[in-house]
């Protein structure tokens, strides 16, 4: 949520500066008919009403491509795009992206594509791809610098200091620099802005003796009647440096009308009082997951939308709506756990910054579980809509063997949303379960099932052989948790033709130690040294690109723990692969 609104009002000056630099050659825009729609668009646009704004805007759109105006036409495209920002539809604002996009290839107006990744980098920064957004800031102040558009590009490097200026304040100073000498060569009016916004760098560096001076000369320039976006945060950190905590905490909470939570949070920790710090970030975290889950609910309600637009057969449709509701109401439920188990850490005074630490840690894990589920449902989610799409189109003239493959290859992807719920369900019921149901396990004639009616994929079945190794007697048995065992196996028999292409995998029984020893062995890919505990980590995968959200080492290692023993990575092994031991205590 930090930048969001001030990536929507860079949009908006950016917008506002093309406009101009057209208006300057178009002398229709003095027209009455021109003045009426224009500002019946900004009206719409102020008071959120997407029925009028349409309406409007289309007028408008309509009125310049008569007049031969794309520059004018393509930027009312980017101001749909900022309205569905403003009501946080995700979604509906990538599409439009995308259509612009599109669009602007096919008519070879590569003078204006600009335009398309600029909303793209918006898009992107305002779902916190900060990565994705900078390379499109970039692409786009290159496009820039190109066709001679430089009085618009400081708002593009104003963009690229929001998004970098908490991890790298002398980068950012670099850019306010290249943006204060482009504003006084070709818009002197944005100069007062951008150096109130080198102030602010300066503070998040720690030059306090340029923080005052920057200071100062914003007060002289406030008092000639100048204003600045930044101006009340300026105020705000200033009567933190003079040591005036809860006076500057006290305007954060009247004046800033975004991120007040987590530069309160930052007064506090600056001052040295770690408990009213830790209670100011949870409630910017409760804060951040609410925006967050509005944008989830939106991107899960256009993927709906597009389902149940291409799809034919409604009952299908409905099982793919139910599929993103309870992947939906599973993250809710993660994220209220989280912030629960943040809230019940209630330590004196001398651990409460330990206890912040972990909340900022709790904290990017969360996002980092939001980002690597959002990626594994919408992968299969855009293979399901495509072909959707292809099978719904009329013009489209596919054989019975064309239908066929494509809905296998709708059922693999609906399978793989489906095993993804199973794993994130199987590991939070497991861990939580506490009645254990013993039974007696026959050690030979149980696992030999196990690896014979172990499915690998037809893909694999020809190039992967399946083996079970013993040096159990056949009437060898144990008393232990049989679905808890079949559990652990599986996980490893499945990581391990995850990451095998050809060869065999072979699980292997023994006693060693009093302990039963079960041994999984691969010819795949094998796993490096020092990766060999980090991958018992959740959500850890060495392949970014494998399926599934790397959890299923973690419940093995779990389930076994459960049963007092423990599974391992064997870092001695010199053959082909990887080899994964689990170890059962017999008694």
């Amino acid at each position: 949520m930090n930048c969001r609104l001030k990536t929507l009002l860079a949009v908006l000056l950016l917008s506002s500066a093309s406009i101009q630099a057209v208006e300057r050659n178009a002398n229709y825009k003095e027209s009455p008919k021109y003045l009426a729609l224009r500002d019946s668009v900004h009206h719409a646009f102020n008071d959120a009403d997407s029925a009028r704004f349409y309406t409007s805007v289309k007028k408008l759109e309509a009125y310049l491509l008569k007049q031969k105006d794309l520059h004018a036409y393509y930027t009312q495209r980017c101001n749909e795009i900022v309205f569905e920002l403003n009501r946080q539809n995700i979604y509906e604002a990538y599409k439009l992206s995308c259509d612009m996009s599109r669009e602007l290839t096919e008519r070879k107006l590569d003078k204006e594509m600009y335009m398309a990744i600029n909303m793209m980098g918006h898009i992107y920064n305002f779902s916190g791809n900060k990565e994705s957004a900078k390379k499109c800031f970039w692409e786009v102040i290159r496009r820039m610098e190109q066709e001679g558009y430089s009085e618009s590009l400081p708002p593009i490097y104003m963009n690229l200091v929001n998004i970098i200026i908490e991890d790298d304040p002398d980068e950012a100073l670099r850019l306010i620099d290249q943006a204060a000498s482009i504003a006084r060569e070709t818009s002197p009016e944005r100069e007062f802005d951008i150096e109130t916004r080198r102030t602010l760098a300066y503070y998040r560096k720690g030059d306090m003796e340029r923080f005052l001076k920057g200071y100062k000369a914003y007060k002289a320039g406030e008092a000639k009647g100048l204003s600045s976006v930044h101006g009340r945060t300026l105020e705000v950190l200033y009567l933190a440096q003079q040591g005036k905590t809860d006076e500057a905490v006290r305007l954060a909470s009247e004046k800033l009308e975004s991120d007040h939570y987590s530069t309160m949070a930052e007064l506090y920790a600056k001052a040295g009082r770690w408990k009213d710090a830790y209670n100011m970030l949870r409630k910017d975290i409760a804060e951040s997951d609410s925006v967050n889950s509005i944008i989830l609910s939106s991107s899960m309600q256009g993927i709906q939308d597009e389902v149940q637009r291409y799809e034919k057969d409604r009952e299908a449709a409905l099982r793919y709506v139910y599929a993103l509701i309870a992947i939906a109401c599973l993250l809710l439920l993660l994220v209220l756990a989280l912030f629960y188990i943040v809230q019940a850490r209630r330590l004196h005074m001398r651990e409460m910054k330990k206890a912040y630490k972990r909340a900022l840690e709790s904290d990017k894990m969360k996002t980092a579980f939001i980002q690597n589920v959002s990626h594994e449902v919408r992968t299969p989610l855009n293979v399901i809509t495509g072909f959707a799409q292809v099978m719904a189109n009329p013009d489209n003239q596919l054989s019975a063997e064309e239908r066929r493959t494509m809905a296998d290859m709708m059922v693999h992807n609906t399978y793989r949303i489906t095993n993804m719920i199973n794993e994130v369900l199987m590991i939070s019921v497991h861990e939580s379960a506490a009645e254990r149901k013993l039974t007696q396990i026959v050690c030979n004639d149980a696992f030999s099932k196990i690896v014979s009616n172990f499915y690998i994929g037809k893909d694999k079945e020809q190039a992967i052989e399946m083996r079970y190794e013993s040096t159990l007697d056949d009437e060898f048995s144990i008393e232990s948790e049989e679905r808890v065992v079949r559990l652990i196996l599986i996980q490893l028999l499945d990581n391990a033709v995850k990451n095998t292409t050809s060869g065999t995998i072979t699980l292997k029984a023994s006693i060693t130690d009093n302990q039963l020893m079960l041994v999984v062995e691969d010819t795949g890919s094998g796993v490096p040294a020092h990766e060999a505990e980090h991958i018992f980590e959740r959500f850890v995968k060495l392949d970014p690109f494998m399926e599934g959200l790397g959890i299923g080492l973690t419940f093995a290692r779990t389930m076994a723990q459960r049963l007092g023993g423990d599974v391992k990575c064997d870092t001695s092994y010199q053959g082909t692969g990887a080899r994964f031991v689990v170890m059962i205590p017999l008694t």
